[in-house]
């Protein structure tokens, strides 16, 4: 349904990023940030791009407006721990973390992306013009039952003992609740049936040879 990039993944310290490394347009730190450090984590932004990190006990959202310019706000207040410091070779010096180069999609991906998204448009206008709305389901809730419990006292001696009593309500609110759970737990080994993917019908049923279709559907059988 959507077209994102592969995701690429370095293990490394983010404080360590070689310094010819591209800028981004999103970056999220999911630990604290020193003071000292956040003139490096924002230069790591492209001209447009957003930052998110903690510091000094606040998430804050900061915007590259220029080159030498930022807007930064406040979202809310938190607690993370914080980042790792960078560790020093025999040298004095720090192992730099080399990132994955921005690389241009190939012919054949783009040509992919464009004959899907236009398949898409197709079903989306049938799909309007047919009245049908498009929602996710949505997720049964699962109600929960409170018990109610009836404090009665007790004199044992000269002493007033609190003891607590379940009532015929209780009981039946109970039962009720085990009839629920046991309904719920066989409906949910039932098999579900899987949601109809229209985009992989519509391919499906195009004049193609079936390679190219296994190729617009990313080679996947559902």
């Amino acid at each position: 349904r959507f077209e994102f990039c592969e995701p690429a993944f370095v293990v490394g310290n983010c404080l360590e990023i070689a310094s010819d490394s591209h800028q981004y347009d999103r970056i999220y730190c999911g630990a604290g940030v020193q003071k000292d450090h956040e003139n490096y984590m924002k230069i790591l932004l492209k001209v447009g791009g957003i930052l998110v990190m903690p510091i000094e006990d606040q998430l804050t959202q900061i915007l590259r407006t220029g080159q030498n310019t930022w807007e930064s706000k406040n979202i809310l207040a938190v607690s993370f721990a914080p980042l790792v410091q960078p560790n020093r070779n025999d040298n004095g010096k720090h192992d730099a973390v080399g990132l994955p180069p921005c690389a241009v999609r190939n012919l054949q991906d783009l040509a992919r992306i464009y004959i899907r998204r236009t398949l898409r448009n197709f079903i989306n206008e049938e799909m309007k013009a047919k009245g049908i709305a498009q929602k996710a389901p949505p997720k049964r809730k699962r109600r929960r039952c409170r018990r109610r419990r009836i404090n009665t006292y007790v004199f044992v001696g000269n002493q007033l003992i609190p003891q607590p009593l379940d009532s015929e309500e209780d009981e039946r609110m109970e039962d009720d609740n085990k009839e629920e759970e046991e309904k719920d737990h066989s409906e949910a080994l039932k098999p579900e049936e899987p949601p109809r993917n229209l985009l992989r019908e519509k391919i499906m049923s195009l004049p193609l040879p079936e390679s190219l279709k296994a190729y617009l559907t990313y080679y996947r059988e559902k």
